[in-house]
């Protein structure tokens, strides 16, 4: 097996923000040349597939400021320093949507976009889903939308739901549904 790893000659971090801290490292490539990698760090996220008795995922509307558009996700949140992320998914659910989960499975964990970030995404699967209130954060404006496995599948079809994460956990639902699961 060939050694693809790129040693780390100097770090500087360049911002840090509240969600993000930007990096550029400067490398040494497997081959001896020297490199520069520009690094998002993100303390990671959580997402959650949450399907109703009636059939419907529940999904978000939001604006998404670089996209500059409004787009529909599943219910998801970033990871506090420490915080568990299958706490992390319950309170996300109740936050953006109100209904709340007797339990919270882990389905899958990915790399958002490792040519870049180093951003974790854990998936969970809700049960026993409770309406209850609303309650984003304070600059969070979301409006709920729930959705059939068919309309779902439409929506990615048309290009309104975009978002790598809703699209992956709508895939997951058809897979189980198609299993019997």
């Amino acid at each position: 097996m060939r050694n693809f790893e790129e040693k780390t000659i100097a770090s500087q971090t360049i911002y840090t923000g509240k969600v993000v801290q930007l990096q550029v490292d400067d490398v040494q490539l497997p081959d001896g040349r020297a490199a520069k990698r520009e690094i998002v760090k993100h303390p990671g996220a959580v997402a959650v597939l949450a399907i109703t008795d009636e059939g419907k995922m529940v999904l978000v509307r939001q604006f998404r400021k670089p996209l500059e558009k409004t787009i529909l996700e599943i219910p998801a949140g970033k990871l506090e320093a420490g915080e568990d992320p299958g706490d992390c998914a319950a309170r996300e659910l109740e936050e953006e949507t109100g209904y709340r989960a007797t339990g919270l499975t882990h389905v899958v964990s990915f790399y958002t976009s490792p040519g870049f970030s180093d951003e974790c995404l854990h998936i969970y699967q809700a049960e026993g889903l409770t309406k209850g209130e609303v309650n984003p954060d304070e600059d969070e404006f979301v409006e709920l939308v729930e959705c059939t496995l068919d309309e779902c599948l439409e929506r990615i079809q048309s290009g309104d739901i975009m978002d790598a994460k809703t699209v992956a956990a709508v895939y997951l639902w058809q897979a189980r549904v198609s299993s019997g699961r």
